[in-house]
């Protein structure tokens, strides 16, 4: 596929992008907040930097995930990076790692920063993009709770036998002073409870309780403490709790998702090892029968996990599979764990959306087929729509009523088809047997000329302009060989023949979104159309009451003068010399235009 289609077709989301050369060598991994901005800059502008300009000439083609956030995609950047070392990448291909909070597996236990993750049992929290925000989180669980630093074994044992002395964190009131047994174990673990409350972002209580000690400084006067409180609980209520790229509690997962149309499956692939993404693969697979997701997506763990070697002993998948019992599959339904399916989930979606790009892009006709095949399943037609016309009737209190009829083809307006008409047979507003006149006119009329018919009509109303609308097709013997439908605007209610019960599409679907663009075309045409005739009646109504103008002279004003506006600012010479003395005078005392003084001469 050529490099400039898989461009245009990047979402305009945070990312992950990763640079191959023909040979699939990965040559450089970068994040993004926005992917396709950012990898088209590449290819739009001249760059300074030799290296750059060398890495750009070899780009063969582009892989990419999609996250959440600018700071995900700088986490899974960094994670990749360090996995595969890519030639490029030489900013971040040394051994520096982003800062985690540990909760220490200890009696009395410690929390402090760290940058290294062990599988000791301790809890991690993180990793942080900015070492100021772990610092700041961290002072903030200092001023709320004295914590021990040390590292002593506080056990029972040693407590009991006065192994252990305070020192001065004890005298400076940032130590209870556990070591002697001055707090009590049962207190310590309660202000851990906390502490990990405010570090996964629970943390409403514990603010309370820290505006009140800003308070107290206040009242103390002590202005400059009250103040760095204050910075730090802006700190607090910024930061980003959870990062849902990596996780440490997650390790050593596949996790899998699909998602289908009525043509093709997208089924995407995320490796976890060690808490953090190191792939993310797509793949799209055509449908041959009917399968349903469950069996594509069993055929595709099979395969994927062959061609990539994994030996994961855990599954997350959306829906449950059965591809033996040496793995377990894990369907989640919240937390973390539902995160990391929604992720993939989300970049089965992108993937899919970027093919629809590209196919419009190389294969229009393809995309077609597949708008259209979508629309018959969900609008329940017996063929494809590929010739729809949609009738909307304009009236405003009543006067000058006409009707519109636009016509999409292959999910395209087809404009030099669109038709107005005048309602001629019908008195007053009746909206119902205006549209009983005008889709008999249509119809009888592509039937005495011979033309096509569409596959679908739809009528811009409910059941009432859908029953009218039928009762011509019945009178032409087309009932039955057309299918009709009405939408109701205030729910986008989707309306059959002879069904009281509406169909509701989904508001994204593809299917919703032509048949609103046929509606709202329908009105826009018809509603201009009336505006034109509206205007031409008022004027032509307006200078063919005056007495001794006839349509002719009608004609020479607006001919002239454009507009009544204009006629009733012309001097009376303009009109004289237009129209003559004696037709001037009527029209200037009916405008009430002023007459020259008569001369006295």
């Amino acid at each position: 596929m050529e490099l400039e289609v898989q461009i245009k077709s990047l979402p305009n989301s945070p990312g992950v992008y990763q640079y191959y050369d023909r040979t699939d060598k990965l040559l450089y991994i970068g994040k993004a907040k926005n992917l396709k901005k950012r990898v088209a800059s590449y290819f739009t502008k001249t760059h300074e930097n030799g290296k750059t300009r060398v890495l750009v000439k070899k780009i063969a083609h582009i892989k990419h995930i999609v996250v959440e956030t600018e700071t995900d995609a700088l986490l899974l950047e960094n994670n990749l990076i360090k996995k595969y070392q890519p030639r490029y990448n030489v900013l971040l291909k040394d051994d520096k790692t982003y800062p985690w909070i540990c909760i220490k597996k200890e009696s009395f236990p410690r929390v402090f920063l760290t940058r290294n993750v062990w599988k000791d049992g301790s809890e991690y929290y993180g990793p942080y993009t900015s070492v100021k925000t772990v610092r700041a989180i961290l002072s903030l669980i200092k001023e709320l709770y004295p914590l021990r630093s040390c590292a002593y074994n506080l056990s029972a044992e040693n407590i009991e036998n006065k192994k252990y002395k305070v020192c001065l964190e004890y005298h400076i009131k940032n130590c209870k002073g556990a070591c002697e047994g001055l707090q009590s174990e049962a207190s310590y673990d309660q202000d851990i409870k906390e502490i990990r409350n405010i570090i996964k972002g629970h943390f409403k209580s514990s603010l309370k309780r820290f505006e009140k000690l800003m308070y107290e400084f206040a009242e103390k006067a002590e202005y400059e403490e009250a103040h760095k409180i204050k910075e730090k609980i802006e700190l607090l209520s910024n930061y980003q709790a959870k990062s849902t790229v990596v996780n440490p509690s997650i390790t050593n997962v596949d996790v899998f998702s699909i998602v289908s149309d009525e043509v093709f499956a997208y089924v995407n692939f995320l490796k976890i090892t060690n808490g953090a993404i190191i792939q993310s693969h797509t793949v799209e697979i055509k449908k041959k029968l009917d399968e349903d997701d469950k069996a594509l997506l069993e055929l595709a763990i099979v395969e994927i996990r062959d061609r990539f070697k994994s030996t994961s002993s855990e599954l997350y998948t959306p829906i449950k599979v059965e591809i033996g019992e040496i793995v377990k599959v894990t369907v989640p339904k919240q937390g973390d764990k539902k995160r990391i399916v929604d992720l993939s989930v989300r970049n089965a979606k992108y993937f899919r959306q970027e093919r629809f790009k590209q196919i419009q892009i190389v294969d229009p006709d393809r995309h077609t087929k597949r708008i259209m095949a979508q629309m018959q399943k969900d609008l329940r037609l017996k063929e494809e729509p590929r010739h729809i016309e949609c009738f909307d009737n304009s009236n405003i209190q009543g006067s000058h009523p006409v009707a519109a009829c636009v016509v999409f083809k292959n999910g395209k307006p087809d404009k030099k088809e669109y038709r107005h008409f005048n309602i001629k047979t019908v008195e007053g507003p009746d909206d119902y047997a205006s549209m009983e006149e005008v889709v008999h006119r249509r119809y009888k009329r592509l039937l005495e000329e011979e033309r096509d018919l569409p596959q679908l009509v739809v009528i811009d109303g409910g059941k009432g302009q859908l029953s009218s609308a039928l009762k011509s097709l019945e009178v032409l013997g087309l009932r039955g060989k057309i299918a009709i439908i009405g939408i109701a605007k205030r729910l986008e209610e989707i309306y059959y023949p002879g069904d009281s019960i509406p169909l509701y599409l989904d508001k994204k679907s593809e299917s919703l979104k032509i048949i609103q663009q046929l509606r709202n075309e329908a009105h826009r045409f018809g509603i201009t159309h009336h505006r034109n005739k509206r205007s031409k009646g008022a004027i032509n109504s307006d200078l063919s009451n005056i007495n001794g103008i006839g349509e002719k002279t009608v004609l020479t004003l607006l001919k002239k003068f454009k507009s009544i506006k204009r006629i009733k600012s012309a001097t009376f010479e303009d009109l004289e010399q237009l129209i003559g003395k004696d037709k001037a005078s009527k029209v200037s005392q009916h405008f009430k235009i002023e007459h020259p003084p008569k001369s006295t001469e």
